[in-house]
């Protein structure tokens, strides 16, 4: 954690000393710390003795300056218990490792946001957490978008940098492999293929896939009543088609007349919609043999928990089928594990890496799903991180449910980007600002953006 402009900003005055007559004020927004002492007496001038010149300022003491800000950085991550360590505090190129930046284990189903600029380190920050949850018995879920986590699976080589940098951190760096299993939708990819029936999807979540209203859910609905009561097997799509397409037969019609029927109409509808899904990459997903949602709750023999890497490079311009597997993922997660509650850990921790390609022109209902689960699916050990490049990338109803944070480096290059970015430093630095006053030669407290007047409007004439 380092002292940037925008993210921490601290003013404490010298308790020491003579309070009307010193001060000393540490500034880390610009990466450096200022230490003013007081002006001495000067010697008042003579003829044989020349003005002496005014004593200059002290030179700065990063150390003495810093610490108020390292010890509330100690102060504000003091908790006992395992937890998620992302570093230590580092401020002025001074390393407090005393000063640790971290979660606690336990909070980790309570969701969140890992956000900033590309090429600031976010998925680097992944791992870490993703490392330290298997290491602790946890096991992990990688939506793995670009590829570049695979190396999970491998224990890292050391260099001098990585030396130097857990030196100074006060930790000792180990290169540790974990266990890794790896997964792709319908078999794009190199993982072990993941597939579902339709019979274990249902008419509720197809017909949220499909956009059918509630008249056409109800028909799809009889058309799986139907094959449940003849015993016949919805593998895949075409399974799917070729019921509803006898059932709109002459053969096949009284076969549901004692249940309302199935309208030409409506059956058209289904049968487009579903010829749209399949032309999106959807087929692929389903058919056998069926993927066990409880592999994603195992442990390795040594205690670790298994990380399980979904590869998704190849699905990248499907994103009807992504968003189809995830639906059917955390509807059967929510459906089959039990009520937990608050957890020492939690039971399974999910990562979204790219999380604006999960959202961008998603459905409603897909939005509805997401949303509701991670509402509810806390309850039940499970925790939902979401990795992208700005906040605004995720809804607001999911940000809302959102219990972490890690904010890495903002960029701002245009006006709307500026603005952006001072908002979001002036909420970061309203959370970690301590503004203390104890002399009447101080500095006065700065006034909050809500004490401050709104300027009055213009009048407008009606009409204008």
């Amino acid at each position: 954690m380092r002292g940037r402009g925008g993210y921490i900003c601290a003013v404490s005055e010298n308790p020491s000393a003579d309070a009307s007559t010193a001060s000393a004020s540490s500034d880390v927004t610009g990466g450096h710390s200022v230490a003013e002492a007081p002006p001495t007496a000067q010697t008042p001038p003579t003829a044989q003795t020349p003005p002496a010149a005014p004593t200059p300022p002290a030179a700065p003491t990063p150390a003495a300056a810093d610490n108020t800000l390292a010890t509330e950085i100690r102060n504000g991550y003091a908790f006992s218990g395992a937890a998620i360590q992302f570093g230590a505090a580092v401020v002025d190129g001074v390393t407090y490792p005393d000063a640790r930046v971290q979660i606690p284990l336990a909070v980790m189903n309570r969701h969140g946001l890992v956000a900033g600029a590309t090429g600031t380190g976010k998925t680097k920050t992944l791992q870490l957490m993703a490392e330290q949850l298997s290491g602790n018995g946890v096991p992990v879920f990688l939506a793995d978008i670009k590829g570049d986590l695979s190396g999970l699976a491998t224990a890292g080589t050391t260099n001098p940098k990585i030396e130097a940098r857990a030196h100074n951190i006060g930790q000792e760096w180990v290169g540790t492999a974990y266990p890794a299993e790896f997964l792709s939708l319908g078999g794009l990819g190199t993982g072990t293929p993941i597939r579902a029936t339709i019979t274990s999807f249902g008419p509720t979540l197809l017909s949220k896939v499909l956009g059918l209203n509630e008249t056409q859910e109800s028909s799809l609905g009889l058309v799986f009543h139907y094959a449940d009561q003849h015993g016949l097997a919805l593998l895949d799509l075409k399974d799917l088609r070729a019921v509803i397409t006898f059932l709109n037969s002459d053969e096949g019609k009284a076969e549901l007349t004692d249940l309302g029927g199935l309208s030409k109409a409506t059956a058209g509808v289904i049968l487009r919609e579903l010829i749209a899904f399949e032309d999106q990459g959807a087929d692929v997903f389903f058919g056998e043999p069926e993927f066990d949602t409880r592999d994603l709750l195992r442990t390795a023999a040594d205690g670790k928990g298994v990380v399980t890497v979904l590869e998704l490079p190849a699905v990248q311009d499907r994103p009807a089928l992504f968003s189809t597997f995830l639906m059917w993922l955390l509807a059967d997660l929510f459906h089959d594990l039990p009520e937990v509650g608050d957890l020492d850990k939690p039971k399974l921790v999910f990562f979204f890496d790219e999380a604006h390609l999960l959202f961008d022109g998603a459905s409603k209902a897909f939005l509805d799903a997401i949303q509701q689960t991670v509402r509810l699916i806390r309850s039940k050990g499970v925790g939902v991180f979401f990795v992208t490049q700005s906040p605004k990338d995720v809804p607001n109803d999911v940000l809302a449910q959102l219990g972490n944070r890690v904010q890495h480096a903002l960029r701002a290059f245009t006006p709307t980007t500026r603005r952006r970015s001072g908002r979001r430093s002036r909420r970061i630095r309203t959370r970690h600002t301590t503004w203390r006053s104890s002399s009447p030669n101080s500095a006065p407290a700065r006034p909050s953006s809500r004490s401050c007047p709104r300027p009055a409007r213009p009048h407008r004439w009606p009409g204008r």
